[in-house]
C-alpha cells in the first residue's frame, strides 16, 4: 500500500507529509518521492529538525546575509534556495520550534523565503516533504505545532507502519540487508534458522534501523554464519 501510495503521490508536486516511528524509514520515502517525480534532475536537501539548534536551523534552512550574526562572514543561501526547482525534506518538523513554523508556512503559501538578516523576500519553487514520529494533530490541538502548517502540509499523507506490524518482513529485511553488510564490514555471512528465529521473536522497537544496526553488530561477532550467539541478549531474550 505505501509503494502504490509513492507512486501516485510522486508525479505531483503537493506537499506529502510521511508519519511514522523512529527507524521506519521516512527519509527512503522521501527520497523515493523526489527520484519519481520530475524535479529528479534538481537537488533534495534534508535537514532534521530535531537535531539543529533554533538559532541555526532558521540559517541552514533559509539562509543568511553577511554580517547577520556573530560568524556570518559571507552570504550563505539556505536549502530552500540551493534547492530551487527540487525537493526540501523537513525531517521531525513535529520537533520544529514553534516561532519558526511560520517560516516554511510561508514558503508554502507564497513559495517566498527570506534569509536571516535581510529585508528581501525571494521566490522559490520546492516540492516540501515534511515527517515526523509525532501525532500532529495532538500537537496542533495543545498548541505546540501550528495547525494552520498541519492543514498545508497534510495534503497529502503516507503513514509507515512499525517494523512489528508487518508479518513476515522481519525476515525478508533481514535477507535483503545481509549482502550489503556482509560487504561493509568484510566477511561473509548467512543466517541460522536459530538466529532468524530470534530476529523474528524480537519487537523492534527501533524498526528498520534497529534491525540493521543488530545484523552489522552480528555479523561483527559472527564467523560467517550468524547464530544465536552473535545476537544482542535483547534480542534472545524474546526467544
Amino acid at each position: 500500500e505505501v509503494y502504490a501510495l509513492i507512486e501516485r503521490v510522486a508525479p505531483s508536486d503537493v506537499p506529502v507529509l510521511i508519519q511514522g516511528e523512529t527507524g521506519t524509514g521516512k527519509e527512503l520515502v522521501a527520497r523515493a518521492l523526489h527520484e519519481n517525480s520530475a524535479r529528479r534532475d534538481h537537488r533534495l536537501l534534508a535537514e532534521n529538525c530535531a537535531a539543529v539548534p533554533e538559532n541555526l536551523l532558521e540559517s541552514e534552512l533559509f539562509g543568511h546575509k553577511k554580517g547577520a550574526f556573530s560568524g556570518a562572514v559571507e552570504d550563505r543561501p539556505g536549502h530552500f534556495v540551493a534547492a530551487d526547482g527540487g525537493t526540501v525534506f523537513l525531517d521531525e518538523i513535529g520537533d520544529m520550534p514553534l516561532p519558526m513554523q511560520a517560516k516554511p508556512l510561508r514558503v508554502l503559501q507564497d513559495g517566498e523565503v527570506r534569509p536571516v538578516g535581510s529585508n528581501a523576500t525571494r521566490r522559490v519553487d520546492v516540492r516540501i516533504v515534511a515527517a515526523t514520529h509525532r501525532d500532529l494533530p495532538t500537537a496542533a490541538r495543545d498548541g505546540a505545532f501550528r495547525e494552520d502548517l498541519l492543514f498545508r502540509l497534510n495534503v497529502s499523507t503516507i503513514h509507515l507502519p512499525p517494523l512489528r506490524e508487518r508479518e513476515g518482513d522481519v525476515a525478508r529485511i533481514a535477507r535483503g540487508l545481509l549482502p550489503g553488510i556482509a560487504e561493509e564490514v568484510g566477511r561473509p555471512a548467512t543466517l541460522s534458522e536459530e538466529a532468524l528465529g530470534a530476529l523474528k521473536a524480537w519487537r523492534w522497537p527501533g524498526n528498520v534501523r534497529e534491525l540493521e544496526n543488530e545484523l552489522r553488530r552480528a555479523v561483527a561477532l559472527s564467523d560467517g554464519t550468524l547464530g544465536i550467539d552473535d545476537l544482542s541478549p535483547r534480542v534472545v531474550a524474546a526467544l
